[in-house]
């Protein structure tokens, strides 16, 4: 029997916390994920049963208050928590912010530098593989794994790939819903290269109609990268608007025009 899509729409986000997880519990495949993107959140499973009692242990109080929702469809609800942060530091797909140094290494100004391409949606499982080696905390499970890479086979994730000569050297993926692609992960191998891979994705976004950048958690990084805060209730707004109405362009082409 196929599991049920939780009523994500009758969370009150209105209300929720900002800084906390807003749900617990349900399950992880891809309707299921979808359909949480959709509505604003986003999860992140417990690496192993010590971390999900770790979940119990610190929000334990809120879910018996009523204050955190739980979903059904889970043995154990706490190893899956599901958050919407307020505010969320989004960008626009063709702003993402490149340092004039990397600038100049894309132009080729580096002389004997080997030249930098990419691709979309050609090496996806191993991007979800990069982005998880070394993690701490390691939410990018088997089990959430295996649903983005269904959700990318219906076209609803993608990755962005970043070549140098024929290695992988960096890349991001991220998940579509509507107007917005929330980027859930990115890795590199070469200084800068997952910057490129956000450039590059957005980029590709911003030509198939999208209109948002999600970087779902706040930081110094994605603040380099030109993220600002936006208030929730303002994003889910914008989350409501029109889908992005094109195709991802996946072909390959050189991350040199990104400047």
């Amino acid at each position: 029997m196929t599991a049920p899509v939780p009523d994500f729409d009758a969370l009150d986000l209105r209300h929720a916390a900002g800084d906390g997880p807003v749900a617990f519990g349900g399950v992880l495949g891809p309707r299921q994920l979808l359909a949480a993107y959709r509505r604003g959140l986003f999860p992140l499973p417990a690496a192993d049963e010590y971390a999900g009692a770790y979940n119990e242990a610190l929000h334990g109080e809120a879910v018996e208050a009523g204050e955190v929702a739980v979903l059904p469809g889970a043995a154990d609800p706490y190893a899956l928590a599901w958050w919407s942060p307020d505010p969320r530091p989004v960008l626009r797909p063709g702003a993402v912010r490149l340092p004039r140094r990397l600038a100049r290494r894309l132009r080729g100004a580096h002389g004997s530098a080997t030249p930098w391409w990419s691709t979309a949606d050609q090496a996806f499982g191993a991007v979800l593989a990069a982005c998880a080696e070394g993690r701490q905390p390691a939410w990018l499970t088997e089990e959430l794994r295996a649903a983005l890479v269904e959700l990318n086979g219906l076209g609803a994730a993608h990755s962005v790939e970043v070549w140098e000569g024929g290695e992988l050297i960096g890349g991001a993926f991220g998940v579509a819903a509507g107007p917005v692609l929330s980027l859930d992960s990115m890795f590199h191998r070469r200084p800068d290269a997952a910057r490129v891979a956000v450039a590059d994705l957005g980029a590709r976004f911003a030509a198939a109609g999208g209109r948002l950048l999600d970087a779902q958690w706040d930081g110094p990084y994605v603040r380099s990268l030109g993220a600002v805060p936006m208030e929730r209730t303002r994003y889910l707004a914008e989350l409501a608007g029109p889908p992005a109405g094109g195709t991802l362009p996946d072909g390959r082409l050189p991350v040199a025009r990104l400047v």
